[in-house]
């Protein structure tokens, strides 16, 4: 599926407040997961939600068709969520959400948690 255009916003919340249905809901739930789970930078970057801690860990970008939730170690968190595709620079892995897909919250802040700790561990990944 090509690439949409990024939603051009000011802040976080209102990155958010432009969103509608279901892709709302699923941005919404996972923003606010990501926020409780880790002590994270929430920063509008490449015009979607990109999270930071010790280079950047994760984002969350929502599209016409899907939402995406991806990670800058995504290749290595796999075994928490196998489909996570990997693709694109560094070790980065997508998960692509569409409204019928299911996701727990339980494998969020896993997958949260895991991704804090390889930045801690290893370092920014784009210094690498």
């Amino acid at each position: 599926m090509p690439m949409k255009k990024s939603i051009a916003a000011e802040s976080p919340d209102a990155y958010v407040a432009s969103l509608s249905g279901w892709q709302k809901r699923y941005t919404e739930a996972l923003r606010s997961t990501v926020v409780n789970t880790a002590p994270l930078q929430e920063v509008i970057k490449w015009g979607h939600l990109v999270y930071f801690s010790n280079g950047p860990v994760l984002l969350i970008r929502a599209e016409e068709r899907r939402v995406l939730f991806g990670f800058w170690r995504g290749k290595r968190l796999r075994g928490i969520e196998p489909r996570l595709k990997p693709g694109g620079k560094y070790e980065m892995a997508t998960l692509e959400l569409v409204e019928e897909t299911t996701l727990e919250r339980s494998s969020v802040v896993e997958l949260v948690k895991q991704a804090v700790a390889l930045n801690a561990a290893h370092g920014d990944p784009t210094r690498a």
